[in-house]
């Protein structure tokens, strides 16, 4: 076995298997005189560091399960002068997350709601936070299937477990009292753990959609107390992708 041979089954070893994708490159550098052996060896170490870090990266998108890759640099803020452009931009800095804080975006049909909470979840993703999206009405219908199988308080951690839970289309139609004391249950075991929530209704019309005064202010209270509530008003951005009618 030769020395670069030796070489490349101990990084395998030492799970460092990386180091080859710029083994080569570096090599020629190292060669050219372009720097030392010291500083040959600290490049070879950031090459692994960034690779482990574009795959941790990737494991967090995929474990997120966003409809769509949206991030905030593909969003069309010139489309429509309502949309809080300001505030937007400074929930990218994630300070909210860091805060503890949660986010609820609402406004009508195609003003571009899940697509900024999943460019925000993408943001997060990329800074190392764990991240899952859903459906309201999928989580709710996940956790009611957990009462017939007896796993619910494994269904109820799992979603409990991710640092930031984007939850698309809220307040769509009212709880039943089952699904209320789901969402009670949710809310508790996440604790202050941030959450970003997209609706069509504002907030003050979401109590209304619980049958339980009690278990909507508990609910509630922990949810928009912390929250940073933006409007999202303004033109669709989906009629501009709508067929045109025939004249």
């Amino acid at each position: 076995m030769t020395r670069r041979h030796q070489l490349e089954e101990s990084l395998k070893r030492l799970a460092l298997s990386g180091m080859l994708d710029t083994l080569e490159a570096r090599l020629s550098q190292c060669h050219a005189g372009e720097f030392g052996h010291l500083e040959f060896l600290e490049l070879l170490c950031e090459d692994e560091i960034a690779r482990r870090e574009a795959a941790a990266v990737e494991r967090r998108l995929r474990a997120a399960r966003f409809e769509f890759p949206a991030t905030l640099e593909e969003f069309d803020f010139s489309y429509n002068e309502k949309i809080p452009k300001a505030r937007i931009r400074d929930l990218a800095t994630l300070r909210f997350v860091e805060a503890t804080e949660s986010v609820i975006l609402h406004g009508p049909v195609g003003v571009g709601k899940s697509h900024v909470a999943q460019a925000l979840g993408h943001l997060a993703c990329r800074r190392g936070y764990t991240v899952a999206f859903t459906k309201t009405s999928r989580l709710l219908a996940d956790l009611s299937g957990g009462h017939a199988d007896r796993s619910f308080e494994a269904r109820l951690r799992r979603w409990a477990r991710p640092q930031l839970l984007l939850l698309d289309d809220f307040a769509m139609r009212d709880f039943t009292v089952a699904q209320a004391d789901d969402l009670y249950e949710l809310v508790t075991e996440r604790g202050q753990k941030s959450l970003v929530i997209t609706a069509n209704r504002a907030v003050e019309d979401w109590y209304s959609l619980f049958s339980n005064p009690v278990v909507a202010e508990s609910i509630l209270d922990r949810v928009v107390s912390r929250s940073h509530q933006l409007e999202m008003a303004g033109r669709s951005y989906r009629s501009t992708a709508r067929p045109k009618a025939a004249p």
